[in-house]
């Protein structure tokens, strides 16, 4: 008899973990955007294993609502406001943190910018912003985090999370991709220069995770298409805490030997290939835009 498709079985429940209770107790770990989404999952994590967890944002109401469940999983948490495109503005929330904490022994690079448009309506300014953030900011917080750890002399983790159309491109994300292979290849140099005094530099690239925080016009993409779950080799779409499993591993004592890598974390979507290529749709139809005219 013939076995059916099944797809990738359904991980654990939120709030189990991998790693040994403890693994993290008293290392501070010090998350960009960690207030909502992918960011604030991958804080609870490292919570649930005993660490003190420090989370970035401009936003204020981002850091409530991850300093909130922080402090529902029994967390010590530190919130601090701080927009990463300042290198100064950074300087201060390590600062804060190491005051809170001591000095943070992980680094999560999660906070980005994104948003759907076809290249030939995005304007300047959405093109930098987007950069600026993406892949700026994360080589401003390493920076920042690296030179305390090298004036130190001690060891540290820095995850950066990237993207799958860091090797594939972007269509409909000229902007994104473009930062965010900028970040695959900063994961590659930063692992080299810094392996030597004890800092690991890792990438970590999520799949389709939906959640509540998505933004809009990304929320709205996806409703566009028929169900995600047949999409995917999986058969089903990543959940959350599988991001935060991934993270939690790649900084704890069990993956020290691992340096330079960029871990995918999406049932192998990005793999994907068709035996037959279907009829190219262009990116503008996809988004239902009208054609373009400069006037």
């Amino acid at each position: 008899m013939a076995t059916q498709p099944r797809g990738i079985p359904a991980p654990p429940p939120t709030g189990e973990t991998a790693l040994k209770p403890g693994t993290f107790d008293g290392v501070p770990v010090f998350i960009t955007g960690g207030g909502t989404g992918l960011g604030k999952a991958i804080a609870s994590e490292f919570a649930r294993l005993g660490a003190p967890v420090v989370i970035a944002s401009r936003k204020s109401k981002h850091l409530e609502a991850g300093a909130t469940a922080m402090q529902e999983l029994g967390a010590e948490v530190l919130a601090v406001e701080c927009d990463i495109r300042e290198p100064d503005a950074i300087a201060a929330a390590f600062d804060a943190a190491t005051e809170a904490f001591g000095m943070p022994q992980v680094l999560v690079n999660n906070a980005a910018a994104n948003f759907p448009v076809p290249a030939e309506d995005m304007s300047p300014n959405a093109w930098r912003t987007v950069v600026d953030i993406t892949l700026n900011g994360t080589f401003f917080c390493a920076r920042e985090f690296g030179r305390r750890h090298l004036d130190a002399g001690s060891p540290a983790s820095i995850i950066n999370i990237g993207a799958s159309y860091a090797w594939t491109g972007g269509p409909g994300f000229a902007h994104s991709s473009a930062a965010k292979a900028g970040v695959k290849n900063l994961t590659e140099s930063l692992a080299v220069e810094w392996g030597p005094y004890g800092i690991q530099v890792n990438c970590l690239v999520p799949g389709l995770m939906p959640h509540e925080d998505m933004t809009a016009d990304i929320q709205g993409n996806l409703e566009r298409f028929h169900d995600k779950d047949a999409s995917q080799p999986a058969l089903r779409v990543g959940k959350r805490q599988e991001l935060g499993w991934a993270a939690t591993f790649l900084a704890s004592p069990y993956a020290r030997f691992i340096t330079g890598h960029t871990l995918v974390v999406d049932g192998a979507n990005w793999q994907r290939r068709t035996l037959a290529n279907p009829p190219v749709v262009s990116v503008r139809d996809q988004m239902g835009k009208d054609p373009f005219s400069i006037t």
